[in-house]
């Protein structure tokens, strides 16, 4: 299980940082995703790490705004959001993959999301 926390409402150019707990499997077996969908759009892949935080990638548009992380001992996941744009505004998901990808279809876990809205 999955289950993310920390989304809420943010002006422009506000920080976040959401978490994502979980249980049920073996944490530290699994690469970690943060995964978004905005409004009337699809869903977009946002960033991932490995098993033990050794590697990230990022979509290109949350470059140097976002930084994925993860505690191991806590079985959690993080996401710090800076310099936040309207078009930030989405759910947010993590997920879950025995492999260091960007793709859906090896996502074994979802959460349930958090929405984060970015306005003034």
């Amino acid at each position: 299980q999955l289950v993310e926390s920390g989304g809420g409402l943010v002006q422009p150019g506000g920080s976040l940082r959401l978490s994502c707990a979980a249980s049920g499997f073996t944490f530290d077996d699994y690469a970690m995703s943060w995964v978004r969908q905005a409004p009337g759009k699809g869903l977009e892949w946002v960033s991932v790490i490995s098993w033990n935080g050794g590697t990230t990638y990022y979509a290109e548009s949350m470059k140097g705004r976002f930084t994925i992380s993860r505690d191991n001992a806590k079985s959690t996941l993080y996401l710090q959001m800076n310099s936040l744009k309207s078009e930030d505004t989405a759910v947010y998901y993590c997920a879950a993959s025995t492999v260091v990808t960007s793709l859906r279809d090896y996502y074994d876990y979802w959460g349930q999301g958090t929405q984060v809205t970015v306005s003034s």
